[in-house]
């Protein structure tokens, strides 16, 4: 295994640079960035900035006109959910997102850029994303095309680095060993049955995913030693890209983001026109945000949340939260496995995906499972997950539509249960099942990222409109935390753990 100490021998040591920083430089330059995020999970290293599941032109006056502790947010996220779709639906929401969004930019003369924020570890509609955008923003800009396409795909609270561009998952070498590197190829994220990849060298995966479109040794590599060379050697690097040029960024820690976020603004300056694929903190360090610290119990039900809070709890809430768990990622079995060990009091309540295929007991099946759910909501939190066999076949797109029958399965519980018996909190676990929940299952139109559950990585998002108003919307991936993390979050939650 590649000692991670062993990958950064060759390279200088991290620069440490303020937030503050990247903050004044982007004020200076009052853009805003557009955050097309492909399920929800992409919020959870931010806090204090407005989350839209609608993008209609009116969502992004109100997102654009938002005032989140007196001051304009910088950046605005949009649940597009578009890993959940086919290629030519993903490719017909983004250019709808995109035409809104410059179209309420234009009325408020609100400057903005462009970040289509997608998976950790390499999954999702890449590079049609991205194409979509920037011939979107080309088209409605007057012809103005896109310089470069920048890939920071690095999620450090969650382990996953970039050296050399090689894309990494952080893993324990052994018991008080220093941390170990595993290229993301050989996990089971690359076996995705939709979007499975064979490489984490970004450049032959951005050749690979165009399909030789973009030759692996055309891609800018922007490495640690340009990282923490500063700004101007950024820019410097950057200057050669035209006409859509794949540049992949190193990340280590949050010092590089931050310095990878100067040097894109120098270019910028220079004239750059330069659209985003990245990660979850991609975000919070390109606008110079602090890193929040979890909420805590207080925080969340005490109105004081992130200098607003989710204020005080509803009068009629049930006594218990409901936990959906929908991904399959074996990281999530296991956290679903530790919490019902830990959680003697909360009731499980599994969704067949057997029977919800099976038309003729589809129906009885879900009626008895809103039914259970609510009963049990009375007494205390309820679990509900799907069976933990995962049916897919060896069609990607047999196996999407799966997957859609069994989130619309999970909304339509939640959904049923809102409207009869509202939960004290919601915790959503998976990026296709949190998204399905905010925008159909809770019925969320625009809400707040108040900021994380745990360091870095799970978002609390505060419902500012529809019946899940009050209610504490948890935002769960499925592939982050560890063993003990969802757990961790029902406990901070919960008034029965």
């Amino acid at each position: 295994m590649l000692l991670e100490a062993e990958a950064l021998a060759a390279y200088p040591s991290e620069r440490q640079i303020p937030a503050a920083n990247v903050a004044a430089a982007v004020a200076a330059s009052g853009r805003v960035l557009v955050v097309l995020d492909d399920d929800p999970t992409g919020t959870q290293s931010v806090a204090d900035l407005p989350v839209l599941t609608r993008w209609e032109v009116e969502d992004f006056r109100w997102a654009f006109a938002s005032r989140i502790g007196g001051a304009r947010p910088s950046a605005v996220y949009v649940l597009t959910n578009t890993r959940s779709l086919d290629p030519a639906e993903a490719a017909e929401r983004n250019r709808q997102v995109v035409a809104a969004a410059l179209e309420a930019a234009r009325e408020s003369g609100t400057p903005l850029a462009f970040v289509s924020r997608s998976d950790s570890t390499l999954r999702g509609h890449f590079p049609l994303e991205t194409d979509v955008i920037a011939s979107t923003v080309s088209e409605l800009n007057g012809g103005a095309g896109v310089d470069g396409v920048v890939m920071v795909p690095a999620f450090p609270d969650a382990g996953r680095v970039t050296i050399g561009g090689e894309h990494y998952m952080r893993t324990t070498a052994g018991p008080g060993s220093q941390p170990g590197l595993t290229p993301v190829s050989e996990t089971e994220f690359a076996r995705d049955a939709t979007f499975g990849f064979s490489t984490s060298f970004l450049p032959a995966y951005v050749e690979e995913k165009s399909g030789g479109r973009f030759r692996a040794d055309h891609v800018i590599v922007l490495d640690l030693g340009i990282i923490r060379a500063g700004a101007e050697a950024i820019a410097d690097a950057i200057a050669p890209a035209t006409d859509g040029t794949p540049i992949v960024a190193d990340i280590v820690g949050e010092s590089d983001i931050r310095a990878l976020a100067l040097g894109l603004e120098e270019a910028e300056r220079r004239g750059k026109s330069l659209l985003y694929r990245v990660g979850p903190p991609f975000v919070r360090g390109r606008i110079g945000q602090e890193v929040r610290a979890p909420l805590t119990a207080e925080e969340i039900y005490g109105g004081q949340a992130s200098g607003g809070g989710a204020g005080a709890l509803r009068e009629d809430l049930a006594a218990g939260g409901l936990i959906v768990v929908g991904s399959h990622v074996g990281l999530t079995t296991r956290q679903l496995d530790r919490l019902t060990e830990q959680h003697a009091s909360a009731h499980t309540v599994e969704i067949d995906v057997d029977q919800l295929l099976d038309p003729s007991r589809a129906e009885a099946h879900l009626e008895a499972t809103v039914a259970a759910v609510v009963r049990a909501l009375a007494d205390g939190d309820v679990i509900v997950h799907t069976s933990r066999r995962l049916v897919k076949t060896d069609d990607p797109a047999a196996s999407l539509e799966i997957a859609r029958t069994v989130s619309a399965a999970v909304v339509r519980v939640v959904n049923s249960v809102l409207t009869t018996t509202p939960p004290r909190f919601v915790i959503a676990k998976g990026g296709i099942t949190s998204s399905d929940v905010a925008a159909h299952g809770l019925e969320i139109r625009r809400a707040i990222v108040r900021g994380p559950m745990l360091p870095g990585i799970v978002s609390l998002w505060e419902p500012v409109d529809g019946p899940a108003r009050g209610i504490p919307y948890i935002v769960f991936a499925g592939n982050v935390g560890d063993d003990e993390s969802l757990a961790a979050v029902t406990r901070t939650l919960s008034s029965t753990f």
